[in-house]
């Protein structure tokens, strides 16, 4: 099977999902996304198909979400996507497709669904 994982080296949740798939025998591609970030297209594709809103998308914890005000509850889903493209270390990760589906993996073990 084949999946791609939007990916972040420094985090531990996107490492041992990494670790998951491979272990599972999956053909990863690994997509980087704070080196190469995705599109705001590419955003909306990627959360249509895994059934979540951009607002559920959104990293809430990390402090520059709190200073650009994307959690008050009137900001709206284009905002939140027009920061996320802006700002890539907003975007809650790792995201992990497969012909399966899309699954944000938090916690890790969520990507068993879409093997």
């Amino acid at each position: 099977m084949k999946a791609t994982i939007f990916h972040n080296p420094l985090c531990g949740t996107s490492r041992k999902t990494l670790e998951i798939l491979r272990d599972s025998g999956c053909d990863v591609w690994v997509h980087e996304y704070m080196k190469n970030p995705p599109s705001r297209d590419e955003l909306v594709r990627l959360y249509n198909r895994a059934g979540i809103s951009p607002r559920e998308g959104l990293r809430t914890k990390e402090p520059l979400a709190e200073e650009l005000g994307l959690n008050r509850p009137d900001v709206t889903a284009d905002e939140i996507l027009e920061a996320m493209v802006a700002h890539p270390i907003l975007i809650n990760r790792p995201i992990v497709e497969t012909a399966k589906g899309v699954r944000l993996c938090r916690p890790q073990e969520v990507v068993r669904e879409i093997l």
